[in-house]
């Protein structure tokens, strides 16, 4: 690996690209690499980076990454829109589930009384 990396480098430096441009493309790199690996999640990427979220969040934004694609296509729907199963007291019956909607009030009443 660190023959690698002493050709990258080595090419970097004949292509006349500055050390501080250089170090801020390996830390672009590094980073939107293991967030890939976290699936975008910033707080399980910054933990195996040894840094602060916040720290990983100011240089997301500093360096201008675009995570987006990084993250996962489905998305979990937000608490508004998802069933939520409510117990019921009946025995046998297990849990009906409820779609709950924004704004609504779910009433609990049991079954078969």
């Amino acid at each position: 690996m660190k023959e690698q990396l002493e050709k990258l480098v080595l090419q970097m430096y004949r292509s006349g690209i500055q050390y501080a441009e250089a170090v801020r493309q390996f830390q672009s790199v590094f980073i939107i690499t293991v967030l890939r690996e976290q699936r975008a999640n910033q707080v399980r990427a910054a933990q195996k980076l040894g840094m602060h979220r916040n720290t990983l969040r100011r240089i997301i934004r500093n360096f201008e990454l675009d995570i987006r694609p990084l993250r996962p296509s489905t998305r979990r729907p937000p608490l508004s829109e998802r069933a939520v199963p409510v117990q019921t007291k009946a025995a046998g019956l297990g849990s009906v589930p409820v779609k709950i909607t924004q704004g609504a009030r779910i009433f609990h009443r049991q079954l078969g009384a």
